[in-house]
């Protein structure tokens, strides 16, 4: 469900009720909610919360929203002070989810994992943001170049796969690898800007 669609164009269709709009654009940040608050130490729970609360803001805040570049901001700063408001309601009660059904501590008990409760660094939020950025203009782009750069740059156990193997998986010769990389990044670092 991905769209070329800017975000003010979005914006603008939302305030007028167009609820495909709506689902593209929640579908667009979603994932970056769910990360602020997976940073931030919240659970499943609470990051279920914090997502519903984003966007709740969000419907409330639509008519005054008017700069669709400052969208991904707003966002990323609601978040925030909605994380810091758990927080603080948290330092009366305490949600704990265990690590794992069969976890324990040697009595039966389960393990909890205990959320980290400092605050999120500006770094960790700016790096947030870089990375969704990222992530929008590789899903603008040609589905070759996507590809490439996704297998060249993994991020995962396995790691970046050399040439010879993105060659063979993309079909194109070794050689070619290279430069085709080297132009792709050129088209990710026009659409980053």
């Amino acid at each position: 469900m991905t769209s070329d669609e800017s975000d003010f164009d979005l914006l603008a269709r939302c305030r007028n009720g167009d609820a495909s709009a709506w689902r593209v654009l929640v579908h667009r940040y979603e994932r970056l909610v769910y990360t602020v608050g997976r940073r931030a130490g919240l659970d499943d729970h609470g990051t279920a919360d914090l997502f519903q609360t984003v966007f709740a803001r969000l419907v409330e805040h639509l008519p005054r929203l008017r700069d669709g570049s400052k969208l991904q901001a707003w966002i990323v700063t609601t978040a925030k002070r909605e994380v810091l408001l758990l927080w603080r309601r948290g330092q009366r009660t305490v949600s704990l989810t265990p690590d794992s059904d069969d976890a324990g501590d040697g009595d039966g008990a389960p393990a909890f994992d205990v959320a980290d409760d400092s605050p999120i660094a500006e770094e960790a939020l700016e790096e947030l943001q870089q990375v969704e950025t990222v992530r929008r203009a590789l899903d603008r782009m040609d589905a070759r170049c996507r590809d490439l750069l996704l297998l060249v740059f993994r991020d995962d156990a396995e790691g970046a796969l050399g040439y010879d193997e993105v060659g063979r998986r993309l079909g194109m010769p070794t050689g070619s690898v290279g430069p085709t990389r080297a132009r792709c990044l050129g088209k990710l670092r026009s659409l980053v800007k």
